[in-house]
């Protein structure tokens, strides 16, 4: 139980570089004070450009995989593998906590992202052919609809029922995207309720147009 303890939470620490705020700090910006307020990738590309967006994504989603495919193998001092703990149920609990990191992060005020990039690294990492129904899902209904948080969504539910399609005797990987989809809907609250009262932000314009910075 100690590696499980340790590793989880060097997950969570992971989360919490967040690639919005480190490299907002280099360019001397607050993303959570531009734009909707909030610490992801999608905030950074509407009021930072392409480039500041692309970087953030990078770098949220590069921790995802790190927490799945890196931290479970890894041999900690003085801390032996633990043949009791299930390397699945490790790399579950690492991709959870540190999707954790990114939405509440201890250094940034528990003031994160949404945990979408991250989430992306973290499936990836753990059934690289589920990228595909999610990515789909989601492009589908940013053309349709403009709204990113409605796509991030719904790419989640996308992604339970493709786990249930593909892997459906795998109930620790269908339990465990269940959670982060309830999750990712919970860290959209805000923009659910944007939505119902036609306030939220469509991506049809910026996603695509250049922007001088």
């Amino acid at each position: 139980m100690l590696e499980l303890g340790l590793k989880t939470l060097i997950a969570y620490l992971l989360g919490t570089l967040l690639g919005s705020m480190i490299l907002g700090r280099l360019r001397g910006v607050d993303i959570r004070r531009m734009g909707s307020g909030n610490a992801g990738a999608t905030n950074a590309l509407r009021t930072q450009g392409k480039g500041f967006g692309l970087s953030v994504l990078v770098l949220d989603i590069g921790k995802g995989v790190l927490a799945v495919l890196w931290l479970p193998a890894l041999v900690l001092p003085g801390v032996a593998l633990d043949a009791d703990v299930s390397r699945q149920w490790l790399a579950l609990a690492c991709g959870f906590a540190v999707i954790l990191g990114h939405v509440y992060p201890v250094w940034f005020g528990f003031r994160g992202g949404k945990g979408v990039a991250t989430v992306v690294g973290v499936v990836g990492a753990l059934e690289p052919r589920l990228l595909l129904p999610l990515f789909s899902c989601w492009f589908i209904v940013l053309l349709l609809t403009g709204y990113v948080g409605l796509a991030s969504m719904l790419a989640g539910v996308a992604l339970v029922v493709a786990v249930y399609v593909f892997d459906a005797g795998d109930t620790p990987l269908l339990a465990f995207c269940i959670l982060i989809t309830a999750f990712v809907i919970f860290t959209h609250r805000a923009n659910i309720a944007r939505m119902a009262a036609g306030t939220e932000h469509r991506a049809r314009l910026w996603l695509f147009r250049s922007r001088a910075v």
